[in-house]
């Protein structure tokens, strides 16, 4: 199976994504959240993120997007994932305790590829067990990782991925906040 297979059939892929190492799979089957957080061993409290590939998808899972949000979205160089309190079309397990998804628009790269050819967003997790330090690349991936995902992907192992994306939140009732920067 190649893949695009893999994902459509409920898989987990380790692949590189805009900004580390990622654990992934389709974000709109709850099963494949169960997935990862078992590989992971990671509690279902602690939210996930998702990454799209356009502007336009991601107006497919989020009622409204304030125009400050478009701003910062546009005018960012860097991978900036955005904490949205307002999903729609998402599985419940996906959303955190206060019903709100991180999302990310990924601007270039493998993980856009291949958002577009699925067309549904992908669940981007840090290539790591619950607790450990994110790898910065390839070769620092736990083995145990390896083992548990369905599919690895053979681009960009030796290169040395940047830290992981900004993180802001936004809500109607504080506006912008940084979470990570």
């Amino acid at each position: 199976m190649n893949i695009i297979e893999i994902i459509h059939n409920g898989g987990i892929i380790l692949y590189p994504t805009d900004t580390i190492w990622g654990i992934g799979g389709d974000a709109t089957n709850p099963e494949v959240i169960k997935k990862i957080y078992q590989i992971k061993e990671r509690e279902p409290d602690k939210s996930l993120l998702i990454l799209v590939s356009s502007y336009k998808m991601l107006q497919k899972y989020v009622e409204e997007i304030p125009l400050e949000i478009w701003e910062i979205l546009e005018k960012s160089i860097e991978p900036t994932t955005v904490i949205y309190s307002n999903p729609k079309n998402l599985p419940a397990e996906l959303l955190a305790k206060d019903g709100s998804v991180a999302i990310r628009v990924v601007k270039n790269g493998f993980a856009k590829d291949l958002i577009k050819v699925i067309d549904k967003p992908i669940i981007s997790t840090s290539a790591n067990l619950s607790g450990q330090k994110s790898p910065s690349n390839f070769d620092e991936i736990d083995p145990v990782i390896l083992q548990r995902v369905d599919y690895v992907v053979n681009l960009h192992r030796k290169t040395t991925n940047r830290k992981a994306s900004r993180i802001i939140k936004w809500s109607p009732e504080t506006g912008i906040e940084i979470i990570r920067d």
